[in-house]
């Protein structure tokens, strides 16, 4: 019998999406050599297209700022809320934390392909479709299959594996880490619109998020691109689709046209691409490391999209795993777990509180109240422009608590 064929590599990032570009880029900055396996042909549809501003400084810091810049994204400053005839929103050149103002709201096929082309120019090598099949870390070192378009398989092996593959949660299937997630089982409606919106209100620099007028539970994003077009999607609980016709597009349409506020936005709008639906994304771990690797982004744990918090966390556990993965492979004593997995756990456990207040109501009280005051305001746009990692905000130190007291204050003088 042949013997299999065996590359070794330094390092090894699996998926070349936001995450493993950000993460690989970094790593070849530092001088080490990077593997990135894509098991897609780039560009790819992908959603998650609404950037948040913390994003920007994990660009920057992979040298790929100027590009994204001059890419002609729709530029973004903030998020708006509508609610029946109530509407609020939040800017993020004005927020509690330090940080960058504007941010991008972006085609993932194109964002996701100009990230993947820069970290190639800093000199990343990156080969698409191919797919790892088997993972052994049991061993000196990791040891990973790989599988060609063609259907040939090769053996690599690496000191270590960051696994960026997102939804694939490659490591985390071969591994046996999955996790079911204590979120209740949603399902999105989703497509892109030639969206012909002219509604002088409608501000193109701001994801509208849009509350069902009697299902609190149910909400809808509206992302504008700058080419005239936009991202359309439903969320809701899986129950609120029974009874509904199953045909996607008439069902997306249906919930739409019992919005009023987003429907007047969307009168114009030209249906021209096939809904698609995602459902039970909410996933979680066993553990977010071990010898020989770390999961990064939605690889990892993915929370739920209302607030386009995935991209964020995905990006900061890669600038994370990256400076971590250099000093250990520099001879360095690293702790994964205090110095990775437990700050990293406590933004998304930030985000995670505002997401469950969303549900359950705490948190739209808060968002559709109009007394709010200037500085709590800047406080929770920290949130929403991606710094849940900044302890000098009150309402990231103890989210939890901070948002109870204040949804009772804001209930209490509605």
């Amino acid at each position: 019998m042949k013997s299999p064929e065996v590359e070794q590599r330094r390092i090894v990032v699996i998926g070349a999406g936001p995450s493993g570009a950000i993460a690989s880029a970094l790593l070849k900055r530092h001088g080490h050599d990077v593997l990135v396996l894509e098991r897609q042909r780039f560009p790819r549809f992908s959603i998650g297209e609404s950037l948040l501003s913390h994003c920007l400084d994990f660009v920057e810091e992979a040298g790929m700022l100027e590009a994204v810049r001059a890419a002609g994204f729709q530029v973004k400053h903030g998020a708006a809320f509508a609610w029946g005839e109530r509407y609020t929103d939040f800017d993020f050149r004005d927020t509690f934390t330090p940080g960058q103002g504007s941010t991008f709201q972006v085609q993932r096929a194109q964002f996701d392909q100009l990230l993947a082309d820069e970290a190639q120019r800093q000199g990343v090598e990156i080969r698409f479709e191919e797919e790892i099949v088997a993972a052994d870390f049991a061993g000196d070192c990791p040891c990973l299959t790989v599988r060609r378009l063609d259907g040939s398989q090769y053996q690599l092996d690496t000191a270590f594996v960051l696994d960026a593959s997102g939804y694939g949660r490659v490591l985390p299937r071969l591994l046996d880490l999955d996790l079911p997630s204590d979120f209740p089982v949603r399902q999105a409606l989703f497509t892109h619109v030639e969206d012909r919106i002219d509604d002088p209100a409608f501000d193109r620099e701001k994801i509208l998020i849009t509350t069902h007028p009697e299902l609190r539970d149910v909400w809808f994003w509206t992302i504008p691109f700058s080419n005239g077009r936009c991202s359309l999607g439903v969320v809701a609980d899986a129950t609120r689709y029974q009874g509904r016709d199953s045909d996607l597009e008439a069902c997306l349409r249906r919930f739409v046209a019992e919005t009023p506020s987003l429907a007047r936005v969307l009168a114009n709008a030209q249906w021209d691409t096939p809904v698609r639906a995602l459902g039970g994304y909410a996933a979680n771990v066993k553990r977010l490391h071990g010898p020989g690797f770390a999961l990064l982004g939605n690889a990892a744990e993915f929370l739920d999209p209302v607030f386009s918090s995935g991209v964020t966390i995905a990006m900061r556990s890669a600038s994370m795993a990256a400076g971590l993965l250099h000093r250990q492979l520099g001879g360095e004593a690293v702790d994964w777990q205090r110095q990775f997995a437990e700050p990293l756990k406590r933004g998304v456990d930030c985000f995670r509180t505002y997401v469950e207040g969303w549900y359950d109501g705490s948190f739209q009280d808060v968002i559709y109240y109009q007394h709010a005051s200037p500085e709590i305001r800047r406080m929770i746009s920290s949130i929403l422009a991606g710094y849940a990692w900044d302890p000098r905000n009150p309402y990231v130190a103890e989210p939890k608590r901070r948002l109870r007291v204040l949804a009772e204050l804001c209930t209490a003088q509605a």
